[in-house]
């Protein structure tokens, strides 16, 4: 069974659906290692309540990316786990190249809009302003480009008339749950391929 390693920044959502995915034998992955630039991330403490290995690593200077000597700390770090796949839930952080590179189509993110509609953050916002009647979320992988990867897989959720940001987040998460692993299930079995923009089950 191969590792993933999970990147994250704050209250960890996402992450504790995978780990009870994984535990429930839903998520067919180990889990080698979570990974916060966050020392106060409550994802960390999830992670130590499950029993699984959880590492603060110093991400340098307050920027919106770590900077080359910091990522490869990152890099380091995730490969002396044996990690195959790296999983982004919640890593307020730009993804640069000394990941990109060592994990080349190796690694995940999950966003809170489908995508190429409302990249970036505030997408809820964004959506009940731009007037859409259905959001939703999307699985990518991660490129040089922000929210810009090819999709492995989306959901669909409604904007409902009264919908506020927080709600629409709400339902939203729900779906994102679901779907990360679905997507982690689909990379880690090879049973794809990617035409150009396209990801392909096979």
């Amino acid at each position: 069974m191969k590792n993933i390693g999970v990147l994250v920044s704050g209250r960890g959502s996402n992450l504790e659906a995978i780990i009870k995915n994984i535990e429930n034998g839903t998520l067919q992955a180990n889990l080698g290692c979570v990974i916060s630039d966050n020392k106060d991330a409550r994802a960390l403490q999830i992670t130590r309540d499950h029993g699984f290995k959880a590492i603060w690593l110093d991400p340098g200077p307050k920027k919106t990316w770590l900077l080359p000597e910091y990522e490869e700390t990152y890099v380091k770090t995730l490969k002396e786990h044996n990690v195959d796949l790296v999983c982004l839930a919640g890593f307020m952080r730009i993804i640069k190249k000394p990941l990109l590179d060592a994990f080349k189509g190796r690694i995940l993110n999950i966003h809170p809009a489908l995508l190429p509609s409302f990249p970036g953050l505030e997408v809820q916002q964004k959506a009940i302003e731009y007037g859409v009647k259905f959001s939703g979320c999307t699985v990518h992988f991660v490129s040089e480009d922000v929210d810009a990867g090819a999709i492995v897989t989306q959901a669909v959720v409604p904007v409902l008339d009264d919908d506020t940001p927080e709600t629409l987040a709400a339902r939203i998460l729900k779906e994102e749950h679901r779907i990360y692993t679905e997507a982690i299930n689909i990379v880690l079995s090879g049973n794809y391929k990617i035409d150009g923009r396209r990801v392909i089950r096979i």
